[in-house]
């Protein structure tokens, strides 16, 4: 059942192969330690007591509450699967409460820290150069995931309207717009790269061979440039998207025009980042009070 579930993810709930690969390891992982209990390994007899003991298992080794919520999630919605196929009756995992996880505020990079390294540390008119200078850009001004930012096509900009379309989670399409600036220098990336590099490959990011840029090698780019000028522990593409994500609603823009740029499926993945304006506030606040 677990085969079947899996295909369902991916081809009818349409979830990325990613997904569906961390799905399979947590059901794995759970039928090694049902198995070691019951002695066979249909998780289907689960019930809620063999659930809460391997969390309480993998906690105690050391997994984070957070991963260990994402396994229990796992259970859930296969268990789920399991009653819409007449399998059974109960969800054993249904009233499992889950660990409680302390919520890290999203880190974010100043303004300055992203213009210093836009105008002083990606010097150059090569390619690669500014191929980074457009991939730091636009992870800053769009706020776009690492995984849409590879995919983007050429076909994807509209030089009519001004903005650039992606493919995000559960392959949902949105449009973003872009301003002129980032227009122009799109298009001047599109020459040069034209000039300088042979490809067949549609896509807007490619590298010097031509082939298709890859997640781990765009991650590389912007810790490399963004570790010059940031101390903070992560210096990640996540980070840039949420500099951007902070960046509109300190400056007043409205929560729900956040959440469709970043592409979020609920509103409640969009808050956490008021938690960061507040924090601006307060620290503004606290500056230019007298009694504060």
């Amino acid at each position: 059942m677990i085969d079947k579930f899996l295909q369902y993810l991916q081809y009818e709930k349409n979830y990325s192969s990613h997904t569906v690969l961390s799905y399979k390891n947590d059901l794995l992982q759970f039928s090694h330690f049902f198995e070691l209990e019951e002695h066979h390994l249909n998780i289907s007899k689960a019930n809620p007591n063999h659930i809460r003991q391997w969390i309480v298992e993998i906690i105690g080794i050391g997994l984070s509450a957070r991963s260990a919520n994402r396994k229990l999630s796992s259970l859930k919605s296969f268990y789920k699967f399991l009653i819409h196929e007449g399998v059974i009756k109960q969800n054993p995992a249904r009233n499992i409460i889950s660990p409680k996880t302390n919520k890290p505020l999203p880190l974010f990079f100043k303004e300055k820290e992203v213009d210093f390294v836009l105008k002083d540390v990606i010097l150059g008119n090569s390619f690669e150069k500014n191929r980074d200078r457009l991939i730091i850009t636009l992870f800053y001004e769009t706020g776009v995931r690492v995984s849409e930012l590879i995919n983007i096509k050429d076909s994807d900009i509209d030089n009519y309207v001004c903005s650039l379309k992606v493919i995000g989670k559960r392959n949902k399409e949105r449009k973003i717009p872009i301003g002129k600036d980032l227009l122009k220098l799109i298009n001047e990336y599109i020459e040069l790269r034209k000039k300088e590099v042979a490809s067949n490959f549609p896509y807007l990011f490619i590298r010097k061979d031509g082939s298709k840029m890859y997640s781990r090698l765009v991650y590389s780019v912007v810790n490399k440039h963004m570790s010059q000028v940031s101390s903070l522990s992560k210096r990640s593409p996540h980070v840039l998207r949420h500099t951007f994500a902070s960046t509109l609603l300190n400056n007043g823009a409205d929560l729900n025009a956040v959440k469709e740029l970043l592409g979020h499926a609920n509103l409640s993945a969009t808050e956490i980042y008021t938690h960061t304006s507040f924090e601006q506030l307060q620290k503004i606040y606290k500056q230019a009070h007298p009694r504060a």
